[in-house]
């Protein structure tokens, strides 16, 4: 007689793993005044910058380096010292003003000299404003420096980096809060032929209010057209920042 036999079947469950990729950090600023070597690039103090000129809030790479350019190849001249950067004369008491495109929260911020870290400021996790300012003393030190000046992301692993040429004690009085430093626009296309009913006007300028490339809005009496997309802040009234405003 014969016996069947019956083999049970055994499924196997595959195992499958998730991997989690960090996002990139949203935020992007950079120090305006005293203008860092970016922000002269994007004013066209300086000149033959190549890309910076067009997006000094980008210098961002790994916490802890101690360069100008964040180790990113395409802006490696913020870290060449033989360009001859104007140096803005101050006092011993310095007020750094950091120009915020994007904001994050932040861990905080630092301000070195050579080795040195002068000055650190607690960002409590929280996120910035469109401006942040600190005064550093910088009475131990004279003469021609380079301040090092570190924004630390808080929840990643980015820092944002701008280095400030002073003339400390060169007969200057502290540093006074100046206006942003707008990046100068990129290359525009060849323009198309204009519409034959141009677009109405968008109303008074605003703070605050975001503008797109083609927006008109009336200020002091002129009317002004968007160049570039930004979130307008004090400071970025149209006759004052051309680069973002061009009068129609």
């Amino acid at each position: 007689m014969r016996r069947r036999i019956t083999i049970p079947l055994v499924a196997t469950g595959a195992v499958v793993s998730a991997l989690a990729v960090a996002a990139p950090a949203q935020a992007h600023g950079y120090v305006s005044g005293p203008p860092s070597r970016q922000a002269l690039c994007a004013q066209g103090r300086v000149p033959d910058c190549g890309q910076i000129r067009y997006e000094p809030q980008s210098v961002e790479g790994p916490k802890g380096l101690r360069s100008c350019h964040a180790g990113i190849a395409q802006f490696a001249v913020l870290n060449d010292d033989s360009r001859g950067w104007p140096a803005t004369s101050v006092g011993s008491s310095v007020t750094f003003t950091w120009t915020n495109t994007a904001r994050h929260a932040t861990s905080n911020w630092e301000y070195f000299i050579g080795g040195t870290r002068v000055a650190v400021f607690n960002g409590g996790g929280q996120q910035p404003g469109a401006t942040v300012s600190h005064t550093v003393n910088l009475g131990g030190w004279s003469g021609r420096q380079k301040v090092l000046a570190v924004w630390n992301i808080a929840d990643t692993a980015n820092a944002f980096y701008s280095c400030v040429d002073l003339q400390v004690g060169g007969g200057g009085n502290p540093s006074p809060t100046p206006s942003p430093t707008p990046p100068a626009p990129s290359p525009t296309p060849t323009p198309t032929a204009a519409p034959t009913t141009p677009p109405a006007p968008g109303g008074t300028w605003t703070a605050g209010r975001a503008y797109q490339v083609g927006d008109q809005v009336t200020y002091g009496g002129a009317t002004y057209r968007c160049r570039q997309a930004h979130t307008a802040i004090p400071g970025w009234e149209p006759p004052h920042v051309p680069a973002l405003w061009t009068q129609v």
